[in-house]
C-alpha cells in the first residue's frame, strides 16, 4: 500500500504536463470529507490516505504519495438532488430562499448560479417542492460549499472578524437559531462601537 499524507489543493504550482500524466482516483463526497481513507487509483495501486484532521478533498486536488508520485482526485458522480426554480411560477429568488432554509438545517449544499445540489433526502425534497421548486434526482459530482460542517469549514466564515474576546459571540454559537438570526446585529453593534471609539 502506498501512503499519501500530502494534498496540493487544485494541484497549484504543478506543471500541466505532470497533472496530465498523473494517475487519478474517483472519490465521492462521503470519502472526500474524511481525513483517513483507503482508495485504489487508476493504475490499480492501493492508496492509504492520511491527511491532517478536518481536511476536505475537492475534485481537482492532487494527492502526493510517499514515493513522490501524484494522484489527481476526481469528484465521482453520486446520487444527488438537483434543485431548480420553476420558470413558469417562480423566480431565481426561490433558490436563494431554499439555500437559506437548507443552510439553517446545516445541510451540505452545492451552490450554482442556476441550481442547488444536496444529498438525497425525501423530507427536504418535499419541503422544496412545497416551495414551488423543481427537485430532480441525478448522478453528478457533488462539491458542497465549505460551511457549517466539517472541522475545516466551521471557523472559516468568521475568520475575517476580530471578535476581541467578546464572550457573547461564543454564547451565540451554542444555539443554532440564535446564532443564525442574532448574528448580524451582534456584528453591527461590535462595529458601531469601534466607529464611536475612533
Amino acid at each position: 500500500m502506498l501512503t499519501t499524507s500530502k494534498l496540493m489543493p487544485q494541484g497549484a504550482g504543478l506543471a500541466p504536463v505532470l497533472l496530465k500524466r498523473a494517475a487519478t482516483v474517483e472519490l465521492d463526497w462521503d470519502v472526500r470529507q474524511k481525513s483517513r481513507f483507503d482508495a485504489t487509483d487508476s493504475q490499480g495501486r492501493q492508496l492509504g490516505v492520511f491527511l491532517p484532521r478536518g481536511t476536505v478533498v475537492r475534485g481537482g486536488d492532487v494527492l502526493v504519495a510517499e514515493d513522490g508520485s501524484l494522484v489527481r482526485v476526481l469528484a465521482a458522480p453520486q446520487d444527488v438532488l438537483k434543485i431548480t426554480h420553476c420558470t413558469a411560477h417562480g423566480t431565481p429568488f426561490d433558490l436563494i430562499r431554499a439555500a437559506y432554509h437548507l443552510g439553517n438545517r446545516h445541510v451540505p449544499i452545492e451552490l450554482k448560479p442556476d441550481h442547488l445540489k444536496i444529498e438525497p433526502d425525501h423530507v427536504l425534497a418535499n419541503m422544496l417542492r412545497a416551495m414551488h421548486l423543481i427537485v430532480t434526482p441525478v448522478a453528478e459530482a457533488f462539491e458542497p460549499e465549505g460551511g457549517a460542517y466539517g472541522a475545516q469549514g466551521h471557523g472559516h466564515g468568521h475568520d475575517h472578524h476580530d471578535h476581541g474576546g467578546h464572550a457573547h459571540h461564543d454564547h451565540d454559537h451554542g444555539h443554532g437559531h440564535a446564532h443564525q438570526h442574532g448574528h448580524g446585529h451582534a456584528h453591527d453593534h461590535h462595529h458601531d462601537g469601534q466607529d464611536q471609539q475612533q
